[in-house]
């Protein structure tokens, strides 16, 4: 699976031909074989299209890694759109579209709101508390219902921002930092074993925009530090290797983590004390 294309700064559209190299899948002329006659195949590029046509964009793509080579070509991928008005804009972060699909009959379309901060490239997606993410069945599923289902996205946009403002204004002491940091940890590795470093680690700012105490910023931190990878306390495990996060790459557990991490921060934002991280009560 290729790493997502980002850019810091005004996105790009991505090109039919784009889609094509790093997601082939979508252009899938049916659905594989053995999947149920019940099963509708409405194929994404049919989706891109329509979003297309509404002012929708992909920005960003990607498709699952595969064991089985009968589901090469099929397998789930994820687009991320941007408002055509937006693509020029150099926000601190944009509200997006993330379209998730498989032709294997494992996925159904699923749509979610996402954010995606410019300074450093994040891609944030929202939870099921603040956004309820629309699932579509392959069952007589028309494709002018998954494109007229976007449009939720854009009613969701005001409420999308003051919640980015309320994150922004709550400033966190060093023990709520530390808390939110090993609960965000505990997600990450649970039934994983020892966690390859300590919450601090995942504090640490890679940029100086990225310095500040606000639950925004700090959310941004833990987010890029437990997806992208490489953060490292610069210790070594028993085996003389350097401990780090590593890149986690599947969509499903990155959507996931991601979805789990802004509830965390909802939570807070809300003025609830989270439980000690290891209580085994403890639910994002």
């Amino acid at each position: 699976m290729r790493d997502p294309v980002y850019s810091q700064f005004k996105a790009t559209a991505l090109s039919e031909d784009t889609l094509r190299s790093q997601a082939p899948s979508i252009f899938a002329e049916g659905p594989m074989l053995g999947v149920s006659r019940r099963y509708t195949f409405v194929p994404t590029a049919q989706i891109v299209e329509g979003l297309r046509k509404q002012d929708w964009v992909p920005v960003t793509v990607e498709e699952q890694r595969i064991r089985s080579e009968a589901r090469r070509g099929f397998q789930k991928h994820l687009i991320r759109f941007r408002r055509a008005e937006q693509m020029q804009t150099l926000d601190e972060w944009n509200v997006e579209l993330v379209l998730l699909n498989s032709h294997d009959a494992g996925c159904a379309y699923q749509l979610h709101a996402g954010i995606f901060r410019r300074v450093c490239s994040n891609g944030l997606v929202l939870s099921e508390g603040s956004f309820q993410a629309i699932r579509f069945r392959h069952s007589g599923l028309a494709s002018e219902v998954v494109v007229e289902a976007s449009f939720r996205v854009l009613d969701s946009m005001p409420r999308v921002g003051e919640m980015v403002h309320r994150f922004s204004a709550r400033l966190l002491d060093a023990r709520e930092s530390h808390s939110l940091a090993a609960h965000a940890l505990r997600l990450r590795y649970a039934g994983q074993g020892e966690p390859p470093v300590e919450p601090e680690t995942l504090l640490k700012a890679r940029r100086p925009e990225d310095e500040r105490t606000d639950l925004w910023t700090t959310l941004n931190r833990l987010q890029e530090n437990l997806i992208r990878g490489g953060a490292s306390d610069f210790h070594r495990d028993r085996r003389g290797k350097l401990r780090s996060v590593r890149a986690l790459r599947g969509i499903d557990s990155r959507v996931s983590l991601n979805k789990a991490i802004w509830s965390l921060a909802e939570r807070v934002a809300n003025g609830e004390t989270l439980p000690p991280a290891d209580s085994q009560s403890f639910t994002a």
